[in-house]
């Protein structure tokens, strides 16, 4: 040994991960783990540098100095690492459900475990052990091995369930494992030890890691908190506190070195999975799971070779030990039925707590019961110390590594190599009926993206076109795709079995949705840390209950959601206002928070989940669940409205704020990632913008209520008009507070004003307008309704009822038709304003997902109006939409009927895909009409949208490499996605005029209040009045 170089150990490690990567790429797609290829390709490197002449030069010399290691440092080296990443991976909420299961098998089921090996080897074995010795043993092989589990775990199809249980049994019996061989390991070297010290060492050992590692997970995650974007400093900061945890624990304070790195990784799964955000979070997933990797080979590789050696360096032992093969078999069998016998003397309990254990599933925990570098460590601490103890012999300590590295070298073999096998066998790994339904309709979806994409991208001016039928032999995903689609949930009536099964299926998907909305929240800064894990740990709850019950995380936080107790003592008179804010407002953030990040989860999810599948029986029993669980969400932010409108207004403006500067500082990486800027601009700007983000999280604002007059201004409508006319328009009316479920008006009525929304929701619903494809018809502030049956002199179409608790104006049909007949662009105005309520009512399946903001921006820019005359001809060009405002026309082609307005227009023929798959399914739209020419049946006023326009200029948009990363959050780009339409703030965009359809030009003053109404829209308060000329308005009054 000492004339070998330590650089040689260098050569092993690059080896060993050479193997590694040719085992995981060779081996990847069989049923064969690739540990179990490490651990027969380290027995053969054993075997050639231990049993042959033929030794392996300057690597065999690694070979040995690697073999010849510190077991203890062995332990040090590979273990903090490896169960730190097992712990933090795991489901924190499926840990808690299987906590008391995996402890049965952590502390009973090893100890008897230990027990029966003990015995076993006792009573037939012929060595002539004592029984601590024969226990000792027994405690070696009586735990499953994290290193070996988790790592082959993660190759195989078991749930995620099954996975988590024998995961985290395997971590804390190791453990529990280590404890017990020290225990015994004292005893068997001459340490005498009554009932009571045994209890105290194991209640130190085992209680005292667990506070370790919960010290150590606090201290950490409070740095945590002071560190903000450095990927760099948090993954470092992880690493050094499980190494130093398991350090201190093990060394130190002379504790369970395992069990406090398996609890601070479960820390930090519990509480600090949230703290990492973006980039940093993925980059800290796949650290630890290259550290996580690199460990697994290096340890399995050696281990393989510890095990050639142990049998090949001491031949003369096996000599005169001829029948310990034989015995290695007999105590494998052993060994499985030990844990055959835990299993079931813990059946009952398994079954009953937690989720519960089926016999199947049961034959897997038996069969994956995997030993490995853990034991072997052991077991090499014992042939170690074996060489220099009185009570235990050399002969004895190599028998130890023998039987070890055999077990080891069987289970892993046998046991790991056939435990997919046998899930197969089971059925565990096959997919519901359900799940397999909607895995063939992906299929035909994905095959619908794909000629999608081959229409964008078959053809261009350098190459020319490309072939299609190559194209899909090479797409194997969907190249089997054949006959019609089906819908996932179309089947028989009498078929409720799997009716049930895709209930609880999309109630999966759904809750899924919002788990992912959660992050995505996380990840933009609209929720904090603690709030985030409150949310997160309710969808988890819930999506154990989906085939019991309806959708139910909101009542997993509705403990959260309350004024604060003592909220009514604090309403007695004798209590100043201020006090009472003092002492209220801040505990009302949080479940202000938390109903506004529900809310706004389950809309997303039920958006995300209508795109995707569509309109059925089963989806709209879901959508009907989400929406009673937000009605009580809904009704406590309406309560903080009326009592503490600041709480909302501070809340939305951090919100706002981070969002802006989270999205500058995705703008400045953009400019390097094109070249656009230098690396010394590029650390200037981001630390500026650094800067101002740590200092809104360290001093968020404080926001005042804004004032009525505040909201006037910047109202689209309200403050696009000249100062006069506004005067004129409002004369006394005073400002309006409706509460939630007040009706502003009903359909049919004659029209007696309009409502302008200042502030809060209003739903839309109608018997003669089939809204099938409006899954949220609201209106939000900014909006003016009634204002097209004003100007029209028609009835109002639909009824409008509050959803939530209403700032509003109510102005007389008077007063908009005086306003209306004193300039004619203002009527041009009034008429684009009315298009814009109009397309979101008539065409939901276009508009309703697109912010009212941008629908105002879209017609701005790209609609078009004339009047036609009686007897002319209308038509309508391809892509574009046009809306019947005023008038009768009559159809031609398919449709000879006479067509009133409201209605919406379309070409007879067409691709319209691109603005909305669903137009194609019109007979759900009572008005909505196609023809390939309309005739004008008298005086009739129409606006032709251009769809193309918009649709083509939100592609190039996206497909700008400035704009790589904000493509899928169509959220974040917005204002970039208009940017010849609103510069920021001080310009007016031009509005485009379609040159392909002869329409009349309206006025350039109209266009101007358009672009006002539009700037208002987007911007609000940023816009400069004296720049725009025209002056904030004075307040009426307050009601």
């Amino acid at each position: 040994m000492g004339s070998i170089s330590s650089e040689t150990a260098i050569i092993f490690v690059g080896i060993c991960l050479l193997l590694g990567i040719a085992s995981r790429q060779l081996l990847k797609g069989t049923r064969v783990p690739y540990t179990v290829a490490l651990l027969i390709l380290g027995i053969a490197l054993g075997s050639i540098e231990y049993g042959t002449k033929h030794h392996l030069g300057k690597i065999g010399d690694g070979i040995r100095l690697w073999a010849n290691i510190d077991p203890d440092l062995l332990l040090a080296v590979f273990l903090p690492g490896l169960l730190f990443e097992s712990s933090f991976t795991m489901e924190v909420h499926q840990i808690k459900k299987c906590m008391v299961q995996m402890l049965l098998l952590a502390g009973p089921g090893v100890l008897i475990s230990t027990f029966l090996l003990g015995a076993a080897i006792k009573l037939i074995f012929p060595y002539n052990w004592s029984w601590t010795t024969s226990l000792l043993l027994g405690g070696l092989l009586g735990a499953t091995d994290p290193v070996a589990v988790v790592a082959h775990l993660k190759e195989l199809g078991a749930s995620k369930k099954l996975s988590t249980m024998i995961e985290g049994e395997s971590v804390m019996n190791d453990g529990i494992a280590i404890v017990v061989f020290q225990l015994f390991f004292r005893m068997a070297t001459g340490s005498s030890m009554n009932w009571v010290a045994v209890a105290k060492f194991l209640a130190q050992v085992s209680l005292g890691a667990v506070g370790i590692g919960i010290a150590f997970g606090l201290a950490s995650v409070l740095w945590l908190k002071y560190v903000f974007n450095d990927t760099v400093i948090e993954i470092t900061l992880t690493l050094a506190v499980s190494y130093i945890a398991y350090f201190t624990a093990q060394e130190w304070l002379d504790v369970s070195g395992i069990l406090t790195v398996m609890t601070l990784g479960m820390f930090y799964a519990a509480v600090a999975r949230t703290a990492f955000r973006g980039d940093g979070q993925q980059s800290l997933h796949h650290f630890w799971e290259m550290i996580a990797y690199i460990a697994n080979t290096l340890i399995f590789i050696l281990s393989g070779v510890v095990i050639a050696e142990g049998v090949l360096g001491n031949s003369t032992v096996f000599k005169s030990h001829e029948y310990s093969w034989g015995y290695l078999i007999l105590l494998y069998l052993f060994v499985q039925i030990s844990r055959l016998a835990v299993v079931a003397v813990l059946y009952p309990c398994l079954r009953y707590f937690g989720y519960g254990l089926n016999w199947r599933e049961a034959t897997i925990l038996v069969w994956s019961g995997l030993r490995g570098a853990v034991s072997l460590s052991l077991s090499l601490s014992v042939k170690r110390s074996s060489d220099s103890s009185s009570y235990i012999s050399p002969e004895t300590g190599i028998l130890f590594v023998f039987f070890t590295g055999g077990i080891v070298f069987f289970t892993l073999v046998l046991n790991g190599s056939t435990t997919q096998f046998i899930l197969h066998f089971l059925d565990l790994d096959k997919l519901s009926a359900a799940k397999r339904r909607i895995l063939d309709y992906t299929k035909y979806e994905m095959m619908n993206k794909a000629l999608e994409i081959y229409g964008k991208f078959g053809d261009d001016e350098e190459l020319g076109p490309a072939d299609w039928p190559t194209v899909k032999k090479y797409i194997a995903t969907v190249s089997d795709v054949e006959g019609e689609q089906a819908h996932p949930h179309t089947q028989s009536h009498s078929d409720d079995k799997l009716d049930l099964m895709n209930l609880e299926d999309i109630r999966i998907r759904f809750l899924n949705g919002v788990q992912a909305a959660y992050w995505e929240m996380v990840e933009e800064g609209i929720i904090t840390q603690k709030i985030a894990n409150l949310l997160l740990q309710s969808v988890d709850e819930a999506l154990d209950l989906v085939s019991q019950e309806p959708l139910s995380d909101w009542k997993r936080l509705k403990a959260n959601v309350h004024f604060p107790n003592y909220y009514k003592f604090l309403q007695i008179r004798l209590f100043p206002r201020k006090l009472v804010k003092y002492f209220t407002v801040g505990r009302l953030e949080s479940a202000c928070y938390i109903c506004s990040a529900f809310l706004r989860a389950h809309r997303i999810s039920c958006r995300q989940l209508h795109e995707f599948i569509g309109e059925s029986e089963v989806t709209s029993t879901v959508f009907g669940e989400s929406e009673i669980e937000r009605e009580e969400a809904k009704t406590f932010l309406e309560d903080v409205r009326v009592t503490f409108p600041q709480v909302l207004h501070v809340l939305k403006t951090r919100q706002v704020t981070y969002s802006v500067l989270k999205h500058l500082s995705d703008y400045v990486q953009n400019l390097e990632k094109v070249g656009l800027l230098e690396k010394k601009e590029i650390v200037h700007l981001h630390d500026a913008v650094q800067i101002d983000v740590k200092k809104l999280l360290r001093n968020p604002p404080l926001v005042k209520i804004p004032k009525a007059q505040d909201l006037v201004s910047v109202n689209p409508l309200l403050g696009a008009l000249p100062p006069t006319m506004c005067e004129r328009l409002l004369g006394s009316t005073k400002l309006a507070l409706k509460l939630r479920g007040s009706t502003l008006y009903k359909e049919g009525t004659n029209p007696n004003g309009i409502w302008i929304i200042l502030n809060g929701v209003v739903e839309w619903a109608s018997k003669s307008i089939k809204n099938k494809h409006s899954l949220h018809p609201t209106f939000i502030q900014g909006s003016f309704l009634g204002l097209y049956e004003v100007v029209n002199g028609r009835p109002y179409i639909c009824d409008m009822i509050t959803d939530s608790i209403v700032l509003c104006f109510f102005i007389e049909a008077e007063k908009i038709l005086a306003l209306l007949s004193s300039d004619p662009a203002i009527e041009d105005f009034f008429w684009k304003e009315c298009a814009t309520t109009l397309a979101r009512i008539l065409l939901p399946q276009i508009f309703e997902n697109i912010p009212m903001q941008e629908v105002r921006a879209l017609v701005a820019e790209n609609l078009t109006m004339r009047t036609y005359l009686k007897e002319e001809s209308i038509e309508v060009p391809q892509h574009f939409i046009a809306l019947l405002l005023e008038g009768y026309i009559k159809g031609q082609g398919i449709q000879e009927e006479l067509i009133a307005a409201p209605a919406a227009l379309m070409p007879l023929y067409g691709d319209m895909s691109s603005p909305g798959s669903e137009l194609s399914d019109n007979k759900f739209a009572s008005f909505f009409r196609q023809a390939s020419c309309y005739q004008v049946e008298s005086r009739a006023r129409v606006a032709m949208l251009n769809i193309a326009a918009y649709e083509a200029k939100r592609c190039i948009q996206r497909s700008s490499s400035l704009d790589s990363n904000l493509k899928d959050h169509p959220t974040r780009s917005q204002i970039r996605e208009h940017g010849g339409l609103m510069t920021w703030p001080d310009r007016y965009f031009k509005p485009t005029q379609p040159h392909e359809h002869p329409i009349a030009e309206t006025s350039e003053h109209a266009d101007n209040l358009s672009v006002r109404a539009v700037q208002l829209s987007m911007y609000g308060s940023v816009i400069d009045d004296d720049e725009t000329g025209t002056p904030s308005q004075g307040f009426p009054g307050n009601k």
